[in-house]
């Protein structure tokens, strides 16, 4: 047989994770601690790979509640490799060193056991209750692989030039940036887009990092039915997808 697909032949290396190709991530687990992944994100494996539920504490259940922001897992661990891949999105690797990684868990794909995760606020410069954004922090030594719709764009931050960034396009960025979330309206009301420009909530950084940013407002939520109206709800922000599932939290 004989087709131009074989030109997609698994890369053979040494390395713990592979992007495969742009929207495929090979993770090896002979030899490594287990690797958790989001839940139904493995699109095929090889070797003796078990796959079951991460367990969640009562405190990351509450967490959860609270804040709508967390991550559903599952445990891949054994003798093999596994391939994962979620909507098509592009995916990037990470390492996630000292100062740590600040993400939306909206665009976590999988990460080593060994990290830390757990949830924080970011609040809004008016202090007006419900206008805040929660986040992921990922602390310790090890690797993420995130996702963006489409081909990201890296940010450098440092003391003397700040970036400021639309709430539902902001990935990750460095846990050492000072963050705020602000919304540069003239309109008498600060939950109002700002003005007629269809540009709403942004978040601020200041320091010494840096700042993922995807080429998208919108990603599809999980399990989404195609064909539904749902577009209008994909956005990842308090407008979105994401915020929805944060609202849902508290009812």
């Amino acid at each position: 047989m004989q087709s131009p697909l074989f030109n997609h032949a698994e890369q053979q290396s040494q390395e713990r994770y592979v992007v495969q190709n742009p929207q495929l991530l090979r993770v090896a687990l002979t030899g490594h601690d287990d690797v958790l992944a989001r839940k139904g994100a493995m699109v095929a494996y090889q070797g003796l790979v078990d796959f079951d539920g991460e367990y969640q504490s009562g405190t990351q259940r509450q967490a959860r509640a609270r804040t709508g922001e967390g991550l559903d897992l599952m445990r891949c661990s054994g003798q093999g490799t596994v391939y994962f891949a979620n909507l098509a999105q592009y995916i990037h690797v990470v390492e996630v060193e000292q100062e740590g990684l600040t993400v939306d868990s909206a665009y976590v794909l999988a990460l080593d056991s060994s990290l830390h995760t757990e949830a924080i606020a970011v609040d809004s410069q008016y202090g007006v209750s419900g206008t805040g954004k929660y986040q992921l922090n990922i602390t310790g030594r090890g690797k993420v692989a995130l996702m963006t719709s489409g081909q990201p764009l890296m940010l450098q931050v440092t003391p003397e030039k700040y970036v400021s960034a639309d709430a539902d396009a902001i990935v990750a960025w460095s846990t050492s940036l000072r963050v705020q979330m602000q919304a540069q309206t003239h309109s008498s009301s600060v939950r109002s887009r700002r003005g007629s420009t269809g540009e709403g909530w942004e978040l601020s950084f200041l320091g010494q990092g840096f700042a993922l940013v995807q080429p998208s407002e919108i990603m599809p939520p999980q399990n989404a039915v195609i064909g539904q109206g749902l577009a209008a709800q994909w956005g990842v922000g308090q407008q979105g997808a994401h915020g929805q599932n944060q609202n849902n939290a508290w009812n």
